[in-house]
């Protein structure tokens, strides 16, 4: 596909996926595909990363590396189904404790439930709340997550920047989302993929095309690694690096505030 990736200077907070849309109006948007997607949430990122996303959280962790301390505390933004809080805290040998924070209360239901049957419920808050508008005073949380979750913010420039504010000094940003391939064929293949497969499995899982529609477009439109890295930078992150995951799909971000 030929839509060109929204950059460094902004974009998303008008791209509903390929279609331009008013300022203040894909938030809205956005909160519908959730909900709609909220019970079957993994099974649409196996969908939708034939699997893979279970070896990039993994990987996202392995890099967090979370201090065994009780007092080590993190916030996962946009995480309501709890995927990598639940990672954080058996890292930390059920010692760290986990805000989860979504802006979609059908997906945080789902993370509670989840939270509960895991027994892991006194390590976690659940939160419902606005990446862009954190509630927490500033110089909160030793790091700061988020995965598959920053293209689906209309402000991310906002978000950033309210990210540096909670995070303590010395805290780390890690931002785990899909991103643009570098490896020839391999985004041919890819394409394909995405556009022609994803939606109709989507159809066949959810009864609905749509928000799968929406997805992949999203990804397409999110700014590719270099020009993430400096709206990163920008925020007042230092030492800000990225890992490219299976050839660029995905790519793991990180930055420290010093």
């Amino acid at each position: 596909m030929t839509e060109a990736r929204t950059t460094a200077d902004g974009g998303m907070e008008t791209s509903y996926g390929f279609h331009k849309v008013d300022e203040g109006q894909k938030q809205g948007m956005v909160n519908e595909v959730f909900h709609k997607v909220a019970k079957r949430y993994d099974i649409m990122n196996d969908v939708m990363s034939a699997g893979m996303h279970r070896v990039w959280k993994d990987a996202m962790i392995s890099a967090l590396n979370p201090r065994k301390d009780a007092s080590y505390k993190t916030l996962d933004v946009a995480g309501g189904t709890g995927d990598i809080a639940f990672r954080i805290i058996e890292a930390s040998n059920r010692l760290a404790h986990s805000t989860v924070l979504d802006i979609n209360g059908s997906m945080l239901a789902v993370g509670e439930e989840r939270a509960a049957k895991k027994k892991l419920s006194d390590n976690l808050t659940f939160v419902e709340a606005n990446a862009e508008e954190l509630p927490f005073e500033a110089n909160s949380f030793d790091a700061y997550t988020v995965a598959f979750g920053i293209r689906n913010v209309p402000r991310i420039d906002v978000a950033l920047s309210e990210a540096h504010r909670v995070l303590k000094r010395g805290g780390r940003l890690l931002v785990l989302e899909f991103s643009e391939v570098d490896m020839p064929l391999l985004d041919k293949v890819y394409d394909a993929w995405s556009f022609n497969a994803i939606p109709q499995f989507g159809k066949m899982i959810t009864g609905d095309a749509e928000p799968y529609q929406y997805l992949v477009e999203s990804i397409r439109k999110f700014p590719n690694q270099e020009d993430f890295a400096a709206m990163i930078r920008k925020a007042g992150f230092s030492r800000v690096t990225y890992t490219n995951y299976t050839g660029g799909i995905a790519a793991l971000h990180s930055g420290w505030k010093l």
